[in-house]
């Protein structure tokens, strides 16, 4: 969802979060990272107090990868970008043979937004969030077909579509070929007298998305991963359920923080909605303002502003203080209202943590 943002004081504050690399307790590989850089190569980079060996792979198992360097003692290394894939490295420690694995967050796609993988981050006991299981993602009515290509090799097995009604009339999916989710609701729930704060509209999307919570949860209990959660900017109903979902897998609430607010960085608005001429949508609440954010007289559509108001706090705290209002904890929350309970926390874990 593309809504009007608060200018903060600490609108020069660049947001970045190392891509925490999935690593087991024991293992000394530490702040490992992918970055694709302006100059069109992927910079991996990492610290580790022996050499590693790299090893690249298509997917995530390091069995069918290849060793790319043997004993790299920099902590960082350099190599041409495939233009339309995201290949997944391994470093090997070669003094305990420990492997941590990681991969570009966001996926490089040409006319996509803020598709990304929530892999990596740090969780319960010491764990790390799997790779390649859990997506996060924008609106995708513009993707290219190489960007479709590049979506149908992640194998997702399920996508759940955050979406009004309202707005997946004016930009239906190009994510074909994968089982699609959705629960209709009018555009007017989020934005009933046709404004949105984040102090009032963040705690109530909580029941809102109740209905899609249950779908998600559902869907990963049943191991039907990879999937994919999506809204129209994939920062505000996709940011509230990858916090709640981050939480339930022990994920600290600093991190959880951390991943919402990567938003800013890895959005691309002016591929999250085609252009819009209101009076083809008669009646659809949604057509109005998403024409504002995408002009249709050639200017460019706006960029976004960090997710923060103006005294810097966070709008997905106010979703998370909802939650601790009325239910006093996110496990509470989980069990009681989600059906989400200790068995079923740990279920989640064993599946989606290594």
């Amino acid at each position: 969802m593309i809504i009007p943002q608060f200018r903060s004081l600490a609108a020069a504050l660049t947001v970045t979060l190392a891509m925490t690399a999935s690593v087991t307790a024991s293992a000394r590989v530490v702040d490992a990272s992918v970055e694709r850089t302006a100059q069109g190569q992927l910079l991996v980079r990492w610290q580790n107090t022996a050499p590693v060996d790299v090893i690249e792979a298509d997917g995530t198992d390091v069995a069918k990868g290849k060793v790319i360097a043997r004993a790299n003692a920099r902590g960082a290394l350099e190599l041409p970008a495939p233009a339309h894939a995201r290949p997944y490295f391994f470093l090997k420690d070669t003094r305990d043979q420990t492997v941590v694995t990681v991969a570009e967050r966001v996926l490089p796609l040409d006319q996509g937004s803020n598709f990304r993988d929530l892999g990596g981050y740090l969780a319960a006991d010491g764990k790390t969030v799997r790779w390649g299981l859990l997506f996060r993602s924008g609106a995708t009515p513009l993707l290219s077909e190489p960007d479709r290509a590049e979506i149908a090799a992640l194998g997702l097995r399920q996508m759940i579509d955050l979406r009004s009604s309202e707005e997946r009339q004016l930009a239906p999916s190009r994510i074909t070929s994968v089982p699609y989710t959705a629960v209709g609701y009018s555009f007017g729930a989020i934005m009933p007298k046709g404004a949105f704060t984040p102090e009032t509209g963040y705690p109530a999307m909580i029941d809102l998305l109740e209905p899609q919570l249950h779908v998600l949860f559902a869907t990963l209990l049943r191991k039907q991963a990879p999937v994919v959660t999506n809204c129209s900017a994939g920062q505000d109903r996709t940011g509230i359920a990858s916090a709640i979902l981050l939480s339930a897998l022990g994920v600290p609430r600093e991190v959880v923080i951390k991943d919402y607010l990567l938003s800013t960085q890895y959005r691309h608005p002016e591929y999250e909605m085609p252009a819009i001429d209101p009076a083809q949508f008669p009646g659809n609440p949604a057509a109005a303002m998403f024409a504002h954010y995408r002009p249709a007289d050639g200017k460019p559509v706006p960029r976004p502003t960090p997710l923060l108001t103006g005294d810097g706090t966070p709008f997905l705290t106010f979703a998370l203080a909802e939650i601790a209002r009325r239910w006093g904890s996110m496990d509470t929350y989980l069990e009681k209202q989600l059906g989400v309970g200790p068995a079923e926390r740990a279920q989640l874990r064993k599946d989606y943590l290594e």
